[in-house]
């Protein structure tokens, strides 16, 4: 899901000549990096957010396990509060989660 919507890019540019012919490949694909959307104000109308005080330990997989059942879908928490990584969470600091996760999709433009 997460690549759902994804552009497919080849890498076979000339920089990248010897090490394609090394390893007997004609390109390298790879998804292109995907362009969201923070919802708006007036989409934020349509989501409700769960509130998570963020502790020693916790992991954005984790949270998207809890509340979607879907750890795969922690990028959602993660973009939601502007978070990239773990890292950039501090812990006592709120963390929101979106739901419903389809409306949170939708209007993240995904």
């Amino acid at each position: 899901m997460r690549y759902y919507k994804q552009e497919i890019l080849f890498t076979n540019t000339p920089e990248y000549k010897s090490y394609l012919k090394e390893r007997g490949m004609k390109h390298v694909s790879h998804y292109g990096t995907p362009k969201l959307d923070y919802p708006s104000l007036e989409s934020m109308k349509e989501l409700k957010t769960a509130q998570h005080v963020w502790t020693a330990g916790d992991r954005f997989f984790k949270l998207a396990h809890e509340y979607y059942n879907d750890s795969t879908m922690w990028w959602v928490i993660a973009f939601f509060n502007q978070k990239p990584t773990e890292f950039h969470a501090k812990v006592g600091q709120t963390i929101f989660i979106p739901y419903p996760l389809e409306i949170a999709l939708f209007h993240m433009g995904y």
